[in-house]
């Protein structure tokens, strides 16, 4: 028994379904107006309802079950067997009353019942509900012996009426649709976007791999190579230049090491990005997931910026002739990992161009902790004459400034570059500014 009410309730509910949401105020108000209309002119037609009739008791009780099932109509949300029950009744109740009261307004209940069925409700449940008002309006009317003309003309009106809603459902379903189908354009566009982002990540990651760590690899090798036979060299024939030699060699050694260890941590964060949007995540979750990956990789924690920052100091220090000073103002807290990174590689990228372009040079390395702010201030003095660059000065691929603004704006922060001018060249100052 269950199952075939179920199965019945389904066929009525044949058909896409339309938006059920609530009708625009406007809608809703005109509603309320015809319901006010009905109920203010149809006491004052005649036959007149009353109680000293069954003509009059019968309007009286058709216009009390059609108010009642209108206002429940009205009622915003109504769930769609709630919407459906209250057609049937207002069909029904209204039919009856626009037969018993031909000559008043109460014809706009069936007007309404039909066209809102048209809209709302699947072809064959709208057309019960436009069957049933015209049923009970020809019932009615015959019983009351209402005038042919009303007989044929309200009928048809009620099969105009149903036909408009069923066209405007029609157009309402193409609407819907069209903007289903744009709504999946974009996320498939965005879809194929992220796959796009994605491969070329893993591009990227390969190319690094296989151009900068496996020179790397080479570069430590030849390094720890060449340390060997200057190793092997008897004690008395190592002279000062062969043990400076050597220092620099290790100190190489340890700055390939190191370069290594973050080429392989550069490769697992793009990696990651791919494989994440490979397994079928969502483009959001991968971009943040490899986001974050990026943010720590090679990084210095938030809470040992300070530490890194000193060491990287201390390392550009040894490696060549130059005085480097690093200080810290303000009270260090830690700070997001990807705010780290882009402090950290501001600092590194300044201390590699002072040594390419003003050798020997003195540089400043400052890390301010404001209210509101991180920043990293880096000055060094300018070479008085261009040939003085060190030989490296014509390396890399001159993106490192464009690289460290891109990183800055992704940290939400701003990077400037500018030249001092003042004596024997000015200075060479970058400085960022990371809110935190």
């Amino acid at each position: 028994m269950l199952r075939s009410v179920a199965a019945r309730w389904e066929a009525i509910r044949l058909g896409p379904a339309v938006d059920s949401a609530s009708p625009p105020a406007s809608i809703a108000a005109v509603r309320v107006l015809v319901l006010l209309i009905v109920l203010a002119t149809v006491p004052f037609a005649a036959p007149r309802p009353g109680l000293a009739s069954a003509h009059g008791i019968a309007i009286i009780a058709a216009l009390a079950v059609s108010t009642i099932a209108w206002l429940v109509w009205l009622r915003p949300g109504n769930r769609y067997p709630v919407m459906v029950a209250a057609l049937a009744v207002m069909a029904a109740a209204g039919g009856a009353l626009a037969g018993l009261s031909a000559f008043s307004p109460a014809v706009a209940i069936g007007c309404a019942v039909t066209s809102s069925a048209g809209v709302r409700l699947s072809s064959p449940a709208s057309l019960a509900i436009t069957a049933e008002t015209i049923g009970a309006f020809l019932i009615a009317g015959l019983a009351v012996g209402a005038p042919l003309g009303t007989l044929a003309g309200y009928p048809a009106a009620f099969v105009g009426l149903w036909a408009f809603g069923v066209t405007r459902r029609a157009y309402v379903l193409r609407a819907q649709e069209a903007e289903a189908a744009l709504e999946q354009a974009r996320r498939a566009h965005a879809a194929e976007n992220q796959a796009a982002a994605l491969a070329e990540r893993a591009r990227i990651a390969r190319e690094i791999h296989d151009v900068l760590a496996h020179s790397l690899a080479a570069v430590s090798v030849n390094l720890q190579a060449a340390e060997g036979l200057l190793g092997s060299l008897p004690e008395e024939s190592r002279g000062s230049e062969v043990v400076k030699a050597m220092e620099c060699i290790e100190r190489a050694v340890a700055f390939t090491r190191d370069g290594m260890t973050e080429t392989r941590h550069a490769i697992l964060a793009l990696r990651e990005g791919s494989d994440v949007g490979e397994a079928g995540a969502s483009g959001a979750s991968g971009a943040s997931g490899a986001s974050a990956a990026a943010a720590t990789a090679g990084a210095p924690g938030p809470t040992r910026l300070v530490a890194e920052l000193r060491k990287l100091a201390d390392e550009y220090r040894a490696a060549g002739d130059a005085v480097i000073d690093f200080d810290v103002t303000g009270t260090p807290r830690p700070v997001g990992a990807e705010a780290a990174l882009t402090a950290y590689r501001t600092a590194q990228e300044s201390l590699t161009n002072a040594r390419k372009h003003a050798p020997g040079e003195p540089v400043r390395v400052g890390l301010t902790f404001t209210a509101d702010a991180l920043e990293v201030l880096v000055v060094n003095a300018l070479a008085p004459d261009s040939e003085a660059a060190g030989p490296l000065a014509r390396s890399g691929s001159g993106y490192g400034l464009t690289g460290l603004r891109e990183r800055a704006a992704l940290a939400g922060g701003t990077l400037t570059a500018d030249r001092i001018p003042g004596p024997d060249g000015g200075q060479w100052r970058v400085c960022l500014r990371i809110p935190v």
